[in-house]
């Protein structure tokens, strides 16, 4: 059985990030000076290379903005406060599917583009 392309990657591109998360590259740029949790390490090239850690938390970031309505001021003072029990692992299992997800869709819309 083969695995999964995204499984395998240590590293995403933005362009990749963009088609995992749904959002366009220059939210992605942007929101990195925003949060100081997301920075995504840059190559000798200077392009951003992307963890899964890094997409987990640009899933979360987003659950927060869209789902729970809050500011940007809002989300970071979220994402800084020692959440209790069950709502950090909802939102942290949210994140962890919404990314998993993103990677299916962008593993599709490749293998159709292979056909």
């Amino acid at each position: 059985m083969a695995k999964s392309a995204a499984m395998e990657k240590l590293y995403y591109s933005i362009s990749e990030v963009s088609k995992i998360t749904g959002l366009k590259p220059y939210v992605l740029r942007y929101w990195e000076k925003e949060f100081d949790n997301l920075r995504p390490k840059k190559n000798r090239g200077g392009n951003r290379t992307y963890t899964q850690k890094d997409i987990e938390i640009i899933n979360r970031i987003n659950y927060l903005r869209k789902k729970e309505k809050l500011t940007i001021e809002g989300t970071r003072k979220k994402l800084a406060m020692k959440k209790q029990g069950e709502e950090k692992k909802v939102i942290h299992s949210t994140a962890k599917i919404k990314t998993l997800l993103g990677q299916i869709r962008k593993d599709i819309k490749d293998t159709l583009a292979d056909l």
